[in-house]
């Protein structure tokens, strides 16, 4: 099970690992991070940065250094990362490691309740899901090929090519049997959506839960 964190915001994780490489003022942490590409992984929203870094200061994580002037702009401060903060990013990043968690994204949920459309329909969905899936491989691969980025600061990229190719493996599967009408209970779910009439087991099966209540 996932610890609480002090500051769970996934931004703090990333804050950390750039302050854990030298001392910076927020404007270079965000620098940093588009560096390497963490934008995409980090659920990054730059509006919070700020808040973010006073709330990792306020526990403890990181610390004020000074604050520095540079010509006419803005007085930025610059923090650097106290042994609390390299043992939270050591400790945060061991969990997510190792720790295996379910996860429910949004295509699972619509799985779940998929019998609410018609088999031709879901056809239909899951090709345009599989083009964009296709495409989105593509641009990972390009990403792997291209970026100047060390191949250790990409290693989520290939888990992401590596998912988005089984998952596409799996909806070409799927595809394979609706489309040839083998998959089970594919008759009676197009019954139902052909008379409104929902097969007798499935309708059994939501009465004896009802009951038990």
């Amino acid at each position: 099970m996932a610890k609480r964190r002090k500051v769970g915001n996934p931004m703090a994780l990333g804050v950390l690992s750039a302050v854990a490489f030298r001392q910076m003022h927020p404007y270079e942490m965000a620098a940093a991070l588009k560096g390497w590409g963490k934008e995409r992984d980090l659920q990054i929203k730059w509006g919070s940065l700020y808040t973010v870094v006073g709330n990792l200061a306020k526990h403890g994580l990181i610390a004020e250094v000074e604050s520095v002037r540079a010509g006419k702009r803005p007085e930025r401060t610059v923090y650097r990362i106290t042994e609390a903060g390299r043992a939270e990013l050591i400790d945060w990043t061991r969990e997510l490691l190792s720790t295996a968690e379910p996860e429910s994204p949004r295509f699972r949920s619509g799985l779940s309740v998929l019998p609410v459309l018609s088999p031709d329909e879901v056809v239909t969905l899951l090709q345009q899901r599989l083009e964009a899936v296709g495409r989105a491989i593509e641009a990972a691969t390009t990403t792997l090929a291209e970026e100047q980025v060390p191949r250790l600061f990409l290693i989520e990229v290939e888990y992401d090519r590596a998912m988005l190719r089984a998952e596409a493996s799996w909806m070409r599967s799927l595809l394979d049997e609706l489309e040839s009408g083998t998959l089970p209970g594919q008759d009676d779910w197009r019954r139902f959506h052909e008379t409104g009439t929902a097969p007798d087991e499935i309708i059994q099966l939501a009465e004896d839960a009802m009951r038990k209540t």
